[in-house]
């Protein structure tokens, strides 16, 4: 621990737990990866222009840096759990540096699924939703869905702020601008994370928020991470929780970062709405998702999550639905969608990540999550393939948005059938 973070420890009042510096500096974290993450969309078109690639090509190589992101969760998770979460995330960032800023140097389809696919996908898996819940998991006893809607709102800011500056440059600059941009964004967060984050309360002297008796403190596993990947979803599948939590994530990975996230800009432009348009839509969005989810972290520590989520879901669906025709309705169309799927875009990770401690314990959850969220992003690369063959060989994507928003519906009858109790833990990963 480095002499600034246990200053800043000292500093803090009996009013003002370091746990909100470390969930500031992970918010900012997961701020820039967000805005990484959304960067393709922005590129669609620019790279379609210059290289001649049609969009099917561009949607395949941008679904494998969505599954890698998915998949990397639990393995991240587990890395964290062994080498602590400080070097992992540092690492994570010099990835997404580093492929960011190759990928100016792209001129085939392979370059961009080796910088963008690979490196970045590694590394925005490392910087999502499991770092948010292994930093809730570790700091708070109390607050933990205040905790988490604060950390998932960072995807929804992400996008505010970086959507409409990147498409302005590509217009204005040409598409590496953005590359470079979002490159040195990465590289600037990597001493925030060396100086202000340790590894847990223990390490600069504190309890958890809320903490009112002693727990045992997370040891440094000394196994394999791919060891207690495994052990994890070994232990989880054995429980039909664990699947009704994967799949439901999967529909909402399938309906917002892998569709919305991934082809709405390009959309738009079908529609006549060009890319500075299109991403000023999506920041809007974002912004209600910024609220619409702080507020879901807060409900989801008063209310039951499955209600919660069989409402995000079914909301989420008929607004999809609602998409094709929202486009001839002029403005205000797209306003009502704007409105009612910006509030819902990501409110369901808090009560999922609720559900995934109370049955799989607080130890051992992290990584359990991991695990749901590889099902999110395997759904997510699942409509961005599929939606870019049915955009290629049809022409638009109004069966896309109805098929989207159909499978939101079957997901908010299934999330009602989560038992969520609090089940018998599964074993912390030793």
């Amino acid at each position: 621990m480095n002499k600034l973070t246990q200053s800043l420890a000292n500093a803090v009042t009996p009013r003002f737990h370091y746990a909100w510096v470390v969930v500031g500096v992970t918010f900012l974290v997961l701020l820039c990866s967000a805005g990484i993450r959304a960067t393709p969309s922005v590129m669609i078109l620019p790279l379609e222009q210059e290289f001649g690639w049609n969009r099917s090509t561009i949607s395949v190589v941008i679904s494998v840096n969505i599954a890698l992101y998915g998949l990397i969760g639990p393995f991240s998770a587990a890395a964290m759990q062994r080498f602590g979460i400080r070097r992992v995330v540092l690492g994570a960032l010099v990835l997404l540096a580093s492929g960011t800023a190759l990928s100016t140097l792209m001129h085939m389809p392979w370059h961009m699924l080796l910088s963008w696919g690979l490196l970045v996908g590694a590394g925005t898996g490392v910087a999502a939703n499991t770092l948010g819940a292994t930093i809730v998991s570790r700091w708070f006893e109390a607050r933990r869905g205040f905790a988490m809607g604060l950390l998932t709102a960072s995807a929804a800011t992400g996008q505010m702020v970086f959507l409409p500056l990147m498409a302005s440059m590509v217009g204005a600059y040409g598409w590496r601008s953005v590359a470079f941009l979002v490159s040195a964004v990465a590289l600037l967060a990597i001493p925030l994370v060396w100086l202000l984050l340790p590894e847990s309360p223990a390490a600069i002297g504190q309890k958890m928020v809320g903490q009112t008796s002693e727990i045992n403190e997370d040891a440094a596993s000394k196994k394999n991470p791919l060891a207690i990947a495994f052990g994890a979803l070994r232990s989880s599948v054995r429980m039909p929780d664990f699947w009704l939590l994967f799949f439901s994530f999967f529909v909402c990975g399938l309906s917002t970062n892998g569709y919305i996230g991934t082809q709405f800009i390009a959309m738009c432009n079908d529609y006549g709405i060009n890319e500075v348009g299109g991403a000023s839509i999506l920041a809007a969005m974002g912004m209600l998702d910024l609220v619409g989810t702080t507020l879901s972290g807060w409900l989801s520590d008063r209310y039951n999550p499955r209600v919660l989520l069989f409402w995000y879901y079914g909301l989420r669906g008929v607004a999809l639905i609602f998409l094709p025709y929202a486009f001839g309705l002029q403005y205000y169309g797209l306003a009502i969608f704007a409105i009612f799927y910006g509030l819902d875009w990501i409110a369901t990770v808090p009560p999922t990540v609720r559900l995934a401690n109370d049955v799989f314990g607080r130890l051992a959850a992290p990584v359990v999550f991991g695990w749901i969220v590889a099902g999110h992003q395997l759904g997510a690369a699942t409509a961005t393939t599929l939606a870019g063959y049915m955009r290629a060989t049809l022409g638009n994507y109004t069966l896309s948005s109805i098929l989207m928003g159909s499978a939101c519906l079957v997901g908010a009858v299934m999330v009602l059938r989560i038992k969520g109790h609090k089940a018998t833990p599964l074993p912390a990963a030793a």
